[in-house]
């Protein structure tokens, strides 16, 4: 990105000015591309010639590019109708498009997961890469959904909305990811939630809502001061946003009340149990494992299935622990540094510090890396 170009004011309005080029006609694959081109001429253009209007700007030249990407016989009366509906520059509406498009993008025509995959990368923000290790699949595997959604979507308007349980999928995995790495991602993913439980009596709603205020609510003590990573039970908890938590936990209380359990309302439970605990060691571990029951039971995640064996580790002892983690795939995600933690737990000072170096060497980013790093180095130091 041009030092002169806001990289974040451009990922903000990039939703919102592709929803317009689809409200105007453009399917959603060629408004993405169009958009993608006006976003390349801003970065070549703005640092010497800034616009008034960043949205308008970007819509004018979006939609000229879509123009120019449709000329041909067979689309020429098409293209001169949507011609003269082109947007004078600076008067594009000022609406938050970005939430009626992950509706949009939620498509009878694909399946759920395809939805979620095509919403990430489109709206989210999100690269291939990023996807896939949210899908716990090979990225080139997630680069072909991606293309077999677009090419999906190529042919249709956009004009039939999506379900919220596919919307709420993407919300979650877009705040996974802003979670452990970009902090206005988070963010976003927190604001469009709040939008969707405005507007939609859903109880998977609030219970997303409440999980992303719980967990948002610990990130200031997430980090030293030096940038390295700080686990749960390390943390300064008078550094965590009491406000958020309160409200986080208020939430789930009233979705919890009307007895439609889904899986974020157990995963937002499992939060409030540990921003409820004064420290680490008061922890109701033996109610974190019955909610991780339920959790399993509602969703058989094989990641749900790991963190419940740290919990059993927890409230039963690290034997009890490893016995629960022996029944998962090794090749799980972060399978390697809950046996680390675990055999270090046990005593198995050794077997941990191996583990933990081979978790380095799987880490999905360089702050969980340099963590498991530190830990394998301090172990071998003994």
């Amino acid at each position: 990105m041009s030092p002169g170009v806001d990289e974040s004011l451009l990922r903000h309005l990039t939703p919102s000015v592709t929803a317009v080029l689809v409200r105007r006609g453009a399917d959603f694959a060629a408004a993405e591309d169009a958009v993608q081109d006006a976003l390349v001429e801003a970065v070549r253009v703005w640092p010497d010639d800034p616009p008034r209007d960043p949205k308008g700007w970007l819509v004018t030249v979006a939609w000229r590019r879509f123009l120019d990407a449709t000329r041909s016989d067979t689309a020429r009366r098409r293209r001169e109708d949507l011609l003269e509906e082109e947007p004078a520059p600076e008067v594009a509406p000022g609406v938050d498009d970005t939430l009626r498009l992950y509706f949009l993008c939620a498509h009878p025509s694909l399946s759920a997961s395809s939805a979620v995959a095509l919403t990430l990368r489109a709206v989210g923000g999100l690269t291939t890469r990023e996807i896939a290790r949210a899908y716990l699949v090979p990225e080139a595997t997630m680069a072909q959904r991606i293309s077999r959604a677009k090419r999906t979507v190529a042919d249709v308007r956009l004009d039939q909305p999506g379900d919220v349980a596919t919307v709420l999928r993407v919300l979650y995995l877009v705040f996974n990811e802003g979670y452990s790495g970009d902090v206005d991602l988070a963010a976003e993913a927190i604001r469009l939630t709040r939008q969707v439980s405005a507007a939609v009596e859903h109880p998977e709603v609030q219970g997303l809502l409440a999980l992303m205020l719980l967990h948002h609510a610990r990130r200031p003590a997430r980090t030293a001061p030096d940038g390295s990573l700080v686990p749960l039970a390390a943390q300064d908890r008078r550094l965590w946003d009491t406000t958020a938590i309160a409200e986080g936990v208020e939430i789930l209380q009233a979705a919890l009340a009307r007895d439609a359990l889904g899986d974020f309302q157990a995963q937002a439970a499992i939060a409030a149990l540990h921003a409820d605990a004064p420290t680490a060691d008061e922890t109701d571990w033996v109610q974190v494992v019955e909610w991780y029951d339920e959790l399993v039971r509602l969703t058989d995640s094989p990641v749900a299935r790991l963190n419940r064996a740290v919990a059993v580790g927890e409230a039963d002892g690290p034997r009890a622990g490893l016995a629960a983690l022996a029944a998962l795939d090794t090749a799980l995600p972060r399978h390697a540094a809950v046996a680390a933690y675990l055999h270090e737990r046990d005593g198995d000072l050794a077997t941990a510090a191996q583990l933990y170096a081979e978790a380095a060497h799987q880490a999905p980013n360089l702050a969980e890396r340099d963590h498991l790093t530190r830990q394998a180095a301090r172990l071998n130091r003994r």
